[in-house]
């Protein structure tokens, strides 16, 4: 008999503490009840006050200016380059020469002003000769044609990093032809804009 009784003293203390325990962890969700919905009702507020018509309305113009903005200066670019590009005259040489008569002078002189003005821009400078003699011929002085151009150019106070040269020799007549009205317009130096 006394051991039923320890059993159920057991047994009863058990579901006591089992209640206590239910208890605690009622308060417990009722204390937090109490508490979730302000958090909650803060969170919600947030996005409605970040989220303000004068931010949209700030936010979306610059999405729309910066890419008219690169647009216009790329533009801009391209006309500039254009225009270089159509100042830019070309040069002639005697047969079999890389001298630079008088005429040459004085239209590498306005070549230098055009470029003066463009500060950035950086041309290539190509020598060309007419189909009289050899490729390596050519080749060799097509590019004497373009280093007299050069130098010519930096003597005028362009900075030589702006320059480049190559040499097309016969590869690339301006005109057609082996008499000497098309050999004289391809004994030549071209300039070309190649950044600004």
């Amino acid at each position: 008999m006394l051991k039923r009784r320890s059993f159920y003293v057991v047994a009863l203390f058990s579901v006591a503490l089992f209640m206590t325990a239910g208890c605690a962890t009622q308060d417990v969700v009722k204390k937090d009840e109490g508490l979730v919905p302000a958090p909650v009702a803060k969170r919600a507020e947030q996005p409605a006050d970040r989220i303000t018509p004068p931010q949209q309305a700030g936010t979306a113009p610059d999405t729309q200016i910066v890419p008219a903005t690169a647009a216009a200066q790329q533009s801009q670019k391209a006309s500039s380059n254009s225009q270089l590009q159509a100042a830019l005259e070309k040069i002639y040489f005697d047969f079999d020469s890389s001298d630079l008569s008088a005429s040459a002078c004085e239209t590498l002189s306005k070549n230098a002003a055009a470029l003066k003005k463009a500060s950035s821009a950086k041309i290539r400078i190509e020598g060309n000769c007419d189909e009289s003699g050899s490729a390596e011929y050519n080749l060799a002085l097509g590019e004497r044609r373009a280093k007299s151009a050069q130098q010519y150019l930096i003597a005028l106070g362009v900075k030589p990093d702006r320059l480049s040269t190559v040499s097309y020799g016969k590869e690339k007549p301006s005109v057609q032809g082996s008499d000497e009205s098309a050999g004289s317009k391809n004994r030549r130096d071209e300039f070309v804009v190649v950044t600004h």
